[in-house]
This record gives structure tokens, C-alpha cells and sequence, in this order.
């Protein structure tokens, strides 16, 4: 046997070794796809790509061999999730609108394999996800230029499910019309209050009537079955092709910077002990105690622990005649000593107190 063969049967031998791991790490990674469908979270997850190369770097120790292990290592992680997004076949996503809404498009931007299912309301969509009907529920939370969601921040402090994922959407607004309306015959814009707030100074500007709706899409959906040209909605740019209409302008919203947050909610709440990474945020709801000073207790103990808060909600509780629960989202892992000492201490001075989930955010 000459060193040609010889080498053949050793490589051999190796593949051999490779296939048994390769089938190993395949099914370890069906296991972290039930985890992240079970969590909301979604099949890419470039951070967690970036730690798995530079832990394992080390583990060649020729410099020159190294930079095509980081290639095999990538292209083991893409075979990975091409594995988990056909395991991903049947996961259901529940969303408020119709098809063409912008939580529809955030959800196949983010799910793209999962079978997305409408709902009439933020309620049904997050008690379908509460129910076990769907496995994860997506709805926005905040805009940048309309504000909150308060629907949905409530059904966070009176529901079960938590949130694992926010999505970060650039949002455009178009107004849209029948075929051969022009701008000029427009008399009345139908669209979601939210899409109605994002775009006030163009309605107003042009006298139109504005009328509320359910959703974006199902806006354009009316327009387009009631074949009148002096009605308009006001959408996605999706929604137009989807349902016939045509672009009478676009871009209509007030601010440049139209930003939504859309929460990506599931029944567990997400306990993956990673090290803490900037951006990772974490949301708490809860009600304080009828007496002086109670509020501020909380914040006091929420600076001690070093925890920046981003944002403060207040929002009235259902019942008591001027009783309120607040919506904080704070900077920081909350998974680690100093976060749980956190959690302890506001429990023992607030009268409700629920960690609603720790997250990061993805652009989409």
C-alpha cells in the first residue's frame, strides 16, 4: 500500500468518526429548535454564531489550518438551520390584521417556515398563544411616533405569557386607492388608529375624514371591496398588491423615523443562562402600595441594584377607580445575582409584582 492509499483509508476512518458526530449534532440541534419554538425565539441567532466560532478557535492548534475551520464551522451552522427550519414545519404564529399587516410581515420576516395565522384582536392573538392554539404570538408594542400599545401592555400585566424577542420594523405608510382613483377624489381614509396617528398632519393637511379600522390590511381590504374611489386606506405597501389597489402617494407618515416594536410572546419564559451581552433588556409590571412615597421606593431600589431604566409606563388597572400598574423596561441581565437580589427586593415593597420577560432586540 503505497502513502496515497494509506492516507485515503485513514480520511476514511475520519469521515467515518464525523458522520456519527455529524448525526449527533443534528439531533442537538432539533433539541434547541424545540427550545426556541417553545421560547418564541427565532432559528437565527448571529451573537450565539459569533461565541460558537471564537470558543472553538482554540481548538486547532495550527494557525494555518485555523481559518478554514471557522469556514467549516459556518457552514455546519447554516446546515444546522436548514435542518431546524424543516423541523420548523407546522410551528403556528397568531397575529392581529389580515394578511399583508405589518405584524403579518414582521412574523414571516422573523418565522419565515411557520404557518402565520390571523386574528381579529390583540386579545385573541394572545390567548391563542395562551390556549396552546398557536405556539408563539407577535404584537406591537410601541411606536416611535404614535407611542404605546396599550392593549398590549395590558394584556402583559393581566395574561400568563412572557416575552423572549422584540422585533424592531421600519414602518412606511402609503396611501392606496382603487384602480383610477387619483389623490384628488379622496373624501375619507380608513386605516388602524395607530397607522391614523402616524400619519395625522397628512390627513389633516388634505381635509380628509379619517374613520378607524381593525388593522391596516383589513383597512385595504374594505377599500378594495367597496370599489369607491373616494375612500382610501392607508397601509403597507404589501397590502396594495395583495388586494388590488394602487399607491396614491407614499411614505405619508408624519415622522421620517416611524419605528414599531413588535413583542414576540410564548407560554415559558426564556432561561438560556448566556453571558450578558450589550443590548439584552428585561420588562417588569407591576402596582405599588396606596401610600407616600411608594413609587420612589421602587426606582430607589432599581438604581441601587445599577439597572438604567428606558422607559416608564403607567397604565389604569381594570376595577379600582384611579388605581394604576406601571410598565418598565430596564437595561441589563436579570438572569445574574444582582438581578435576582432585584427581583427579591421589589417583591417585598410592591403589592404585584411580574417579570414579563428578558429579551434583546432584532431589527427586521
Amino acid at each position: 500500500m503505497n502513502d496515497l492509499e494509506e492516507a485515503r483509508l485513514e480520511i476514511g476512518a475520519v469521515d467515518k468518526k464525523i458522520a456519527s458526530l455529524f448525526e449527533e449534532r443534528m439531533r442537538l440541534a432539533g433539541r434547541i429548535l424545540d427550545y426556541k419554538k417553545g421560547n418564541g425565539l427565532p432559528i437565527l441567532d448571529a451573537a450565539q454564531e459569533e461565541r460558537v466560532i471564537a470558543n472553538n478557535i482554540s481548538n486547532i492548534n495550527d494557525p494555518a489550518i485555523q481559518e478554514y475551520y471557522v469556514l467549516f464551522l459556518r457552514d455546519m451552522m447554516k446546515i444546522s438551520k436548514a435542518y431546524q427550519a424543516r423541523l420548523m414545519d407546522g410551528m403556528k404564529i397568531a397575529y392581529c390584521g389580515s394578511p399583508g399587516a405589518f405584524a403579518h410581515i414582521a412574523a414571516h420576516s422573523v418565522f419565515p417556515q411557520a404557518d402565520i395565522v390571523p386574528y381579529p384582536d390583540f386579545e385573541s392573538a394572545y390567548k391563542a398563544c395562551e390556549t396552546g392554539e398557536a405556539d408563539t404570538a407577535i404584537l406591537p408594542v410601541e411606536n416611535s411616533f404614535a407611542g404605546d400599545v396599550g392593549g398590549v401592555m395590558d394584556l402583559c400585566f393581566g395574561g400568563t405569557l412572557y416575552i423572549n424577542l422584540m422585533l424592531d420594523m421600519d414602518v412606511s405608510q402609503n396611501l392606496m386607492g382603487v384602480p383610477g382613483a387619483r389623490i384628488e377624489d379622496i373624501r375619507t381614509v380608513i386605516s388602524h388608529p395607530q397607522a391614523l396617528a402616524q400619519c395625522a398632519k397628512f390627513i389633516t393637511d388634505r381635509g380628509f375624514e379619517a374613520k378607524e379600522c381593525s388593522n391596516t390590511a383589513e383597512a385595504a381590504k374594505q377599500v378594495a371591496a367597496a370599489g369607491d374611489k373616494t375612500v382610501a386606506a392607508i397601509s403597507s405597501r404589501d397590502t396594495a398588491a395583495l388586494y388590488g389597489l394602487e399607491i396614491l402617494e407614499a411614505n405619508i407618515n408624519s415622522s421620517i423615523v416611524n419605528t414599531t416594536r413588535f413583542a414576540v410572546f410564548s407560554r415559558a419564559l426564556n432561561k438560556a443562562t448566556l453571558p450578558q451581552t450589550d443590548g439584552e433588556h428585561f420588562i417588569l409590571v407591576f402596582t405599588v402600595r396606596n401610600e407616600a412615597g411608594a413609587l420612589a421606593k421602587i426606582l430607589n431600589i432599581i438604581g441601587s441594584h445599577g439597572f438604567n431604566m428606558s422607559s416608564l409606563h403607567s397604565r389604569p388597572v381594570a376595577g379600582p377607580l384611579w388605581h394604576h400598574y406601571f410598565f418598565a423596561e430596564l437595561e441589563g441581565c436579570v438572569s445574574g445575582e444582582n438581578g435576582q437580589d432585584l427581583l427579591r427586593q421589589l417583591d417585598t415593597v410592591c403589592d404585584r409584582l411580574k417579570m414579563v420577560g428578558s429579551y434583546h432586540s432584532l431589527k427586521i
